[in-house]
């Protein structure tokens, strides 16, 4: 297996705030690592020393680049673009080979193929056309999604990738990030432990610190002695979270 990532005592602070203390994390190829933990605790910071976005005050990144290749694909919580911008779907998805074309170049034919297969895949065929203004949150997201594997990266992160998604694309996200999973690495922040359970191999609690579990499967005593006590309740199929209150760390 590749490393492609190496996180070492990575200490990180966000507004003047110690956020990661002594952090440390390997990802390699084939992993999918579901990221879990309660608000506040430093999912999203992880996820942004990661891709270069906020630089700790302390400890070692260590990247493996490649040549010719994107290292990282990234889908935020949050999008900011402006509605009343005057972009379609189809560009929105382009825009991710930005960083790999030479200013004033042109999209090639390869590249509008990539696209509206990617397009096609998440059923915005219809609405490819459509200026970012006329189309629903859920339908954005399908798109960013788009936008971050397009050039298909050696890491795919997402943060809290179902937001704004109904529930029928759910289903079929999570099938799209199993199949991506053959190709690239995934570095998914959740909330919902019953459902990436099933889905992703391997599970990162970080509440400040980060503890690494090497399995899929979790048991609520783990999650407790983490600092992260998520409690399951199961009806039939559909798994329900209840999240007692956090002990601040100081």
């Amino acid at each position: 297996m590749e490393k492609l990532v190496e996180l070492k005592n990575i200490c990180a602070k966000y507004n003047g705030k110690t956020i990661l203390k002594d952090v440390n994390l390997e990802v390699f190829d084939n992993d999918f690592i579901g990221v879990i933990g309660p608000n506040g605790g430093g999912k999203t910071t992880l996820l942004k020393v990661i891709l270069g976005l906020l630089k700790p005050y302390k400890g070692e990144i260590i990247i493996n680049k490649t040549k010719n290749k994107s290292l990282f694909g990234y889908l935020p919580q949050y999008n900011n673009f402006d509605s009343n911008f005057p972009i379609t779907i189809q560009e929105v998805v382009l825009s991710g080979l930005m960083s790999e074309k030479k200013l004033y170049k042109r999209y090639s034919a390869k590249d509008k193929l990539r696209a509206e297969e990617l397009i096609n895949l998440t059923g915005l065929t219809e609405y490819r056309k459509c200026n970012i203004g006329e189309i629903s949150g859920g339908q954005m997201q399908r798109a960013l999604l788009c936008r971050a594997i397009i050039s298909s990266p050696k890491v795919l992160i997402l943060d809290e990738p179902v937001t704004y998604v109904d529930s029928n694309f759910e289903n079929e996200l999570y099938q799209i990030l199993d199949d991506l999973n053959k190709k690239m690495a995934i570095i998914m922040v959740s909330h919902d432990l019953g459902m990436i359970s099933s889905h992703v191999k391997s599970i990162a609690c970080v509440n400040k610190n980060l503890y690494y579990h090497d399995s899929n499967k979790i048991t609520i005593e783990q999650l407790n002695s983490y600092g992260c006590p998520i409690d399951l309740i199961t009806h039939g199929r559909v798994p329900h979270r209840v999240l007692p209150n956090h002990e601040k760390n100081d």
